[in-house]
């Protein structure tokens, strides 16, 4: 496991292979990394299914309203919601969307992230710019890249848990 410099700053996701360590980049998109953290915190990503899974691009996750495996799940409508937070502006930096770079999912509009997000299977700089990185995997990237392709998925996996480092 990767070295934990901020626990305040660091996801831990349980995989079905194992934990993926996210370190957040709040001093670059600090409102993406707040509302992460408020998700985790409330058990909200837990049990979410990964609906969207391209191999070679990434892996789409977060959809708390549709995609909980334990919940009224229906992996037609999975991808199609959010929260009941109010959608996020935009954070657009510099940083690039390197493998295991973590994008914040929206819609066509630039100020409709809410809780969606996806991790990069490979450098796609051709999102640069355009969707908001907050994150990075500093661990367990094998755990990302064994997740089940599809779109959606016939079989998909789930983010088991999702939680703080502070708080473990």
């Amino acid at each position: 496991m990767a070295e934990i410099k901020d626990p305040e700053n660091t996801i831990l996701m349980e995989l079905k292979d194992g934990t993926v360590t996210i370190e957040l980049l709040p001093d670059v998109a600090p409102g993406h990394c707040a509302r992460m953290k408020e998700l985790a915190r409330a058990g909200a990503y837990d049990n979410v299914c990964f609906h969207r899974v391209i191999d070679g691009f990434m892996a789409q996750t977060g959809d708390v309203a549709h995609g909980n495996m334990e919940n009224n799940f229906n992996i037609g409508r999975a991808g199609t919601g959010g929260s009941d937070l109010p959608n996020l502006k935009a954070e657009f930096s510099k940083l690039p969307h390197d493998r295991g770079t973590l994008g914040a999912a929206r819609s066509q509009m630039p100020d409709s992230a809410n809780s969606q997000f996806f991790i990069n299977f490979k450098d796609n700089h051709f999102l640069n710019g355009q969707y908001t990185v907050y994150g990075r995997v500093i661990s367990g990237m094998e755990h990302v890249d064994a997740i089940t392709r599809g779109e959606p998925p016939m079989n998909p996996d789930r983010m088991i848990s999702m939680k703080v480092a502070a708080d473990v």
